[in-house]
């Protein structure tokens, strides 16, 4: 039977879990920003809408999603709209909501860099670990975020 972790066990584990998340997500993100020049919430906020119906997401739910405040999400999305990858779109039925759009130049980037992402991947994420274990992982990590987001 399996002995409980004492505390030093217990604070490594969870620093490993930090440590490899970290490596993998700056080498992931320098990769996407060399190939396409895009920070990580830009990239993030592309696939958020490329993945969304019609390619459009209302822009307090995108920045909510994103976890980004009001201010900070604005920036983003001014940054997105002058390089032309999405676009504001006033709702038909409620003044109050904003639509942010993937442009057709944002669609084909996002679309590139979502491939691109998946590729990285499965070089850093699916090589090492195997199917089995990055399923494991990410299930685990479904396990944590709903557990402590209650």
């Amino acid at each position: 039977m399996p002995t409980e972790p004492d505390d030093d066990e217990i604070v490594t584990w969870w620093g490993l879990v930090i440590e490899g998340y970290l490596a993998t997500q700056d080498r992931l993100m320098g990769e996407i920003a060399e190939r396409f020049g895009l920070a990580p919430a830009s990239f993030d906020i592309l696939i958020r809408l490329v993945r969304s119906p019609d390619y459009r997401m209302p822009m307090t739910r995108l920045a909510k999603e994103a976890a980004l405040s009001s201010g900070g999400f604005t920036k983003v999305a001014d940054r997105l709209a002058a390089a032309d990858l999405i676009c504001r779109v006033p709702s038909a039925d409620d003044r109050r909501v904003t639509y942010a759009c993937l442009t057709e130049h944002g669609r084909e980037v996002a679309e590139q860099a979502r491939k691109a992402c998946a590729d990285i991947l499965r070089e850093t994420v699916l090589a090492p670990l195997g199917p089995d274990a990055s399923v494991a992982l990410a299930e685990a990590m479904r396990t944590l975020r709903e557990f402590n987001s209650r």
